[in-house]
């Protein structure tokens, strides 16, 4: 099986859940796909907008066609649709589908944009069908006040974990300071996701769940502000020392 760069410098087989995004305009469907690449490019992201003639509406061919080719090499596939007509085309293409592919396909319920990103990063993780929809729920869920992140600038950094007994023993603690530029913006909160779904280990980050991009995102992080990572599990201890050392070194981008 071929190998896909996973935008870290390593290189990882391609994901066993791919993703068709079905839109009534084919620039959403195309710019979504682009964008779920960007975040997860493990992943197999399917556009599928517009109709034959370039206007808007959702063609049965088009869907069709994609669904085929997200489901190659056994792969299975969530569809995230846009408007309700949408998932009446999906669930169209599915009747007169091949039991088989029809069998390895869902259609997730979730926002169209952040529920692609969150569906993909999770994808690029190794997560099952039931996990990659349980992201896009998820995706859904976190539209609310927005967290304000801490926006302390510089000051000394700790060097070391803390794992002070005196507060929890079972919890491997850290802090770091924000040094990208441009903040804790789409490309490092997705390199944290996968990065973090290779550990045994539950982490949070200012106290939301780091393994999700849309609530790392959401932080709204920029540079300068202090990451107070926490961690939980058998492997805690590595996951935060992985975390702090992508921080100290800027996601790779300074």
């Amino acid at each position: 099986m071929t190998t896909v760069p996973d935008g870290s410098g390593d290189e990882r087989t391609p994901a066993a859940v791919a993703l068709v995004l079905v839109s009534h305009s084919e620039p959403l469907a195309a710019g979504a796909a682009e964008l779920a690449r960007q975040m997860a490019p493990g992943v197999l992201v399917v556009p599928a907008g517009g109709l034959e003639d370039g206007g808007l509406g959702t063609d049965f061919a088009r869907v069709e066609a994609a669904l085929v080719r997200a489901a190659q090499d056994g792969r299975s596939v969530v569809v995230l649709a846009d408007l309700g007509s949408a998932v009446l085309t999906t669930e169209a293409v599915l009747e007169l589908a091949d039991p088989d592919l029809a069998a390895r396909v869902q259609v997730a319920d979730g926002p169209f944009v952040e529920g692609a990103v969150a569906a993909a990063v999770t994808a690029h993780g190794g997560a099952d069908l039931a996990g990659v929809l349980a992201s896009v729920a998820h995706a859904g869920s976190i539209f609310g006040p927005v967290r304000a992140a801490p926006d302390t600038p510089g000051g000394p950094v700790p060097e070391t974990v803390d794992a002070s007994p005196q507060v929890d023993p079972g919890v491997v603690r850290a802090t770091r300071t924000l040094l990208n530029p441009l903040g804790l913006h789409a490309r490092p909160a997705a390199v944290v996701a996968r990065m973090l779904a290779g550990y045994d280990a539950t982490v949070s980050v200012n106290g939301v769940n780091a393994a999700s991009v849309l609530e790392l995102m959401k932080l709204g992080a920029t540079q300068g502000a202090e990451l107070h990572v926490e961690a939980t599990g058998p492997q805690a201890q590595d996951a935060v020392t992985a975390l702090t050392e992508a921080i100290d070194a800027g996601f790779g981008e300074i």
